[in-house]
């Protein structure tokens, strides 16, 4: 075939410019189609808190297709690989060695702070970007590594939320706080923030429990516990389940005090589980739920199509994330890395609003204040 064209062709006069142009596409017939860029991606699909890791998974997944359904990475296919780190810093160190195997380029990745921590040196040593939707440790603020993150971290959430705690109910200083030790670098710095700006406020942290999620402590006992202290309401700072199920065992005991969370907890599951348990409840969220971004309202009408189920913050940020991360790609130049593509870039669009990276690959982004009203998240400022 390729020699009648070019005996078809020597016969003309333009035979040069044109034979090269049909051999092109002669040849381009012929082609392999070019290998596809694997990207992975790490969060906890499995167990008490598998419903963060769910919505992080699937927003990356819609991502990625409504990439390649786009034409891919510079005419290249995206390939995500996905693994379920079990909320257990070994398996989620193991399942980073195995994408790092496996040739990916990237991961989005992890959803929880305990994660991140057992993740981060072994993608700075294989110089790996991590980047991830919703960890927000100050362990990891402010470093020139190899770790990213599109939500603010904790300082700036948890003194947003200290201080409309003591605009909103000025009598009420005095708290009693539940922490989880299973995310300790989440909650306990989570905790330290909300110390800072609510004892500058006038407050006070009457006791403070640590316990471990899904431990030997029950929850009724906890509850108990809170409520021996005489607090004037009580923060929990905990992942959805259990925030829920503690909710439910304070009201059991006829207890009406308000009660806080740390933005780890606003998941659908949260209602699910909380029922009028939860009625009240205020957490800040780098997340806008009453959004009327045209973007943001695209991609909750697909997410939902697609899941059968609203995408929440775990699932807003993930896509993100993942879509940082592409434009990143889609943008490297010659043999450039993939952390120097992105701060080369440095913003990006957001579903709700930008994203700015500063040199350690951290951002800041609004807090929004909700509340538990009628089974919903409602944003009230």
């Amino acid at each position: 075939m390729v020699r009648n064209a070019w005996m078809q062709w020597g016969k003309t006069e333009c035979r040069t410019p044109v034979l090269v142009a049909a051999l092109a596409l002669l040849l381009a017939g012929c082609a392999p189609p070019p290998e596809p860029i694997s990207i992975g991606f790490i969060g906890g699909t499995s167990g008490r808190v598998a419903d963060l890791g769910i919505a992080g998974r699937d927003g990356v997944q819609l991502a990625v297709d409504l990439r390649n359904q786009a034409g891919g990475v510079g005419g290249r296919a995206v390939r995500l690989l996905i693994r379920d780190d079990e909320q257990n810093p070994e398996v989620a160190a193991r399942a980073l060695r195995e994408l790092i195997d496996q040739g990916v380029v990237a991961v989005v990745g992890p959803m929880t702070s305990a994660m991140a921590m057992a993740m981060v040196p072994i993608a700075n040593e294989a110089k790996l970007l991590l980047i991830s939707p919703t960890v927000s440790t100050e362990d990891l603020s402010g470093r020139d590594d190899f770790f990213f993150r599109v939500g603010s971290s904790n300082h700036a959430n948890a003194a947003q939320v200290a201080r409309r705690h003591l605009q909103r109910h000025p009598g009420q200083r005095r708290l009693a706080v539940a922490y989880d030790l299973s995310n300790k670098a989440y909650s306990e710095t989570w905790l330290a923030g909300f110390r800072n700006a609510f004892e500058a406020g006038g407050g006070q942290l009457l006791t403070t429990i640590a316990f471990e999620s899904g431990g030997d402590k029950s929850l009724r006992q906890l509850a108990e516990e809170l409520l021996g202290s005489r607090a004037d309401g009580i923060l929990i700072v905990a992942n959805s389940v259990d925030t829920a199920l503690l909710c439910q065992q304070l009201r059991k005991l006829g207890s009406g005090l308000p009660i806080l969370a740390a933005e780890w907890a606003a998941t659908e599951r949260l209602l699910e589980l909380g029922g009028k348990a939860v009625e009240g409840l205020l957490v800040g969220q780098n997340f806008n739920r009453g959004s009327e971004a045209p973007r943001y309202l695209a991609f909750r009408e697909a997410y939902s199509e697609r899941f059968h189920r609203d995408p929440g913050f775990g699932g807003t940020l993930a896509f993100d994330a993942a879509n940082v991360l592409l434009e990143a790609l889609a943008r490297r130049q010659g043999e450039q890395g993939v952390k120097e593509a992105l701060l080369s870039v440095r913003r990006f669009d957001g579903l709700q609003a930008p994203i700015v990276f500063d040199d350690a690959g951290d951002v800041q982004l609004g807090v929004f204040m909700t509340v538990v009203r009628d089974g919903r998240l409602v944003v009230v400022e």
